[in-house]
Parts: C-alpha cells; sequence; structure tokens
C-alpha cells in the first residue's frame, strides 16, 4: 500500500553522452516522483531513455544536469548510504558459469547485510529443486527467476526490476508477477521496466511513458487510456458514410475522421454513442459496412500512438 511520502524525486534530470557536436541528450528534463509502496512502470520503445534515466536513479551513473533523491540521498555521491536499501534486477546478471545455482546464491547472500536465507529466495522463485544445477545448465527463463531471487534478497526498500519476466514462460510470469504483489504488501517500493503492457496494467499503481527522452504521459492505467480515444474501422462504397465532415457530426467523435484506401478510421471520446449513431446512419442509408471493427480506448493504443509519434504532446507529463 503506498503512502504519501515520497522515496524517489527527479527534477529537471538530464543525461548525456559526448561532448561537442557529437553530445547526445538520452534524457532531456525529466520530473518524476515516486511514492513508498507503490510500484511505478517505466514504458518506452528502445531508445526512449528508459536504461539512461535507471542508471541515474540507481547510483551507476550520474545526471548532467537535474537532481536526483533517493531514500533522501543523492544515489551517485552517496551511494554508500542507499546501495543497500535497494535491490536491483539488470536485464542481464552475468553469473559465474561453474557454480551452482545454490553457490551463487549464498555468494550473493554474504555480500548482503541482513539477507533473508538462501533456501526462502529460491523457494520464491521456484528454483529449489534445481539448487544443485550449475548456472551454466539453467534455462534463461531460470536465470532470469535466479535474477530476482537475488534482487529481493537483501530485503531492499526500493527494487528495480529491468524486464524482470523476459524469457519466462506464462505460468513463471503469473507466479513472479505473485512475488511482487507480496513484496508490495509487505512496502517494498517496485520501479518496473518492461515491454509487456499486460505486466504494467496487471501491477502498476502508476507508470510513465518515455519517449526521445522525455516523459510524454503519466498517470494511473486508467489515466492514461483515458488519454488515449477509442476507434472505430470499417469499409463502405456509400459515399455518405465516406465523408469527413458528415462523420465528424457524429456523436462525440474527437478528431476529423480519416479516409482512404485502407477504409475509415473515425476517433471518439465515447465508443457506444458514436458507433450507435454510426450503424442508425448506415441501416437508414441502406449502406453496409463491411470489416466493421470497435476497438476500446487501451494502454497499448496509447503506447502506439507514443512510438508512432502522434500525440506525444497531447497530454502533459505529471509527477
Amino acid at each position: 500500500m503506498t503512502t504519501s511520502e515520497t522515496v524517489i524525486t527527479l527534477t529537471g534530470l538530464r543525461r548525456s553522452y559526448g561532448t561537442g557536436r557529437t553530445a547526445f541528450e538520452a534524457v532531456r528534463g525529466v520530473d518524476l516522483a515516486v511514492a513508498r509502496g507503490e510500484l511505478f512502470a517505466l514504458l518506452g520503445t528502445n531508445g526512449a531513455g528508459k536504461t539512461s534515466l535507471l542508471e541515474v536513479v540507481e547510483g551507476i551513473a550520474p545526471a548532467t544536469a537535474g537532481t536526483v533523491e533517493v531514500l533522501g540521498h543523492d544515489p551517485y555521491r552517496q551511494r554508500h548510504q542507499v546501495r543497500p536499501r535497494m535491490g536491483i534486477m539488470l536485464q542481464e546478471a552475468g553469473f559465474p558459469a561453474d557454480l551452482t545455482t545454490a553457490e551463487t546464491a549464498r555468494m550473493w547472500h554474504g555480500t548482503l547485510g541482513r539477507p533473508r536465507p538462501v533456501e526462502q529466495c529460491l523457494a520464491m522463485v521456484g528454483l529449489s529443486h534445481r539448487a544443485g544445477v550449475r548456472v551454466s545448465s539453467l534455462s534463461g527463463g531460470e536465470r532470469r527467476r535466479l535474477d530476482i531471487a537475488l534482487a529481493v534478497m537483501g530485503r531492499p526498500e526500493i527494487l528495480f526490476l529491468d524486464e524482470p519476466t523476459t524469457g519466462l514462460d506464462p505460468q513463471s510470469r503469473r507466479n513472479s508477477w505473485e512475488l511482487v504483489r507480496s513484496l508490495l504488501a509487505e512496502g517494498t517500493t517496485v520501479v518496473l521496466t518492461t515491454h509487456y503492457l499486460e505486466e504494467a496494467e496487471e501491477l502498476a499503481d502508476r507508470l510513465a511513458i518515455m519517449h526521445a527522452g522525455e516523459i510524454v504521459r503519466s498517470g494511473t492505467v486508467a489515466d492514461v487510456v483515458a488519454s488515449e480515444p477509442a476507434r472505430i474501422r470499417y469499409r463502405t462504397v456509400d459515399t455518405a458514410l465516406t465523408d469527413p465532415a458528415e462523420l465528424a457530426g457524429l456523436p462525440a467523435v474527437s478528431a476529423t475522421p480519416r479516409t482512404g484506401a485502407s477504409g475509415v478510421e473515425i476517433e471518439t471520446g465515447d465508443l457506444q454513442a458514436t458507433l450507435t449513431a454510426l450503424l442508425v446512419r448506415a441501416e437508414q442509408a441502406g449502406a453496409v459496412l463491411e470489416h466493421l471493427e470497435a476497438s476500446p480506448a487501451s494502454l497499448e493504443r496509447a503506447f502506439l500512438t507514443i512510438a508512432e509519434g502522434r500525440g506525444a504532446d497531447a497530454v502533459p507529463a505529471a509527477a
């Protein structure tokens, strides 16, 4: 359960690579706040700046400009005060191949101040039966589960999960979700990056979508979905039902309908009202609407709109 306490605060955060003409700004003035006990999902296409931003928050790299506070400290300059209170699961851990699963866990256990028992952590991710197997013999999904086990071993206050369920089968993914929920129930704050939008919808209290180094939409899943219109698509030979000016008069239409070789696309803020009026109009005209599709607003549609470079400025980012 979240509280009003903020444990991560970014103000005007920027991160650049290189200097002069070769400089590239990967993070461009991000403002963000994460509350204790919530799961915050950071979404974006490859190259959006997610990893660059997280490396600053995790204390792996300094900010080029702006400020970042994690648990009241600068995570880079005061890393020794912050790192023991974090759990970090990277996209790729690089375990020693010759160690067994249990040996790897025990090695990591020895670096922590108040760790959970090794056996408990392996059981939490369903790897107890693989404790004696060399890491080199684990499947890709099993290695991801070992990543999770080590990330939670130190009882972190903030847990960073970077693509945690990549390579997992559906059942293992669901089990991982349950593990994350149990950690949230204990008061752990979780920052998640994922390409599985279903995962973000299922777990996130709030989320942000990055594009070209900026956060262009943020809020609850419902907030972000509400910013995206529903869509109606069809084909017809009836000219009255392909005229953008005529279709713009339908209830709740939110933009000038698009028509072309691929058919008609109508965006609406009230799918039921627009679709009902469209069907009535088609019936009165004796028109046939072929390949009729009615798609409600969704997180996937909002994400794709941003990824395709449309609507990125439609909704200001919120902290």
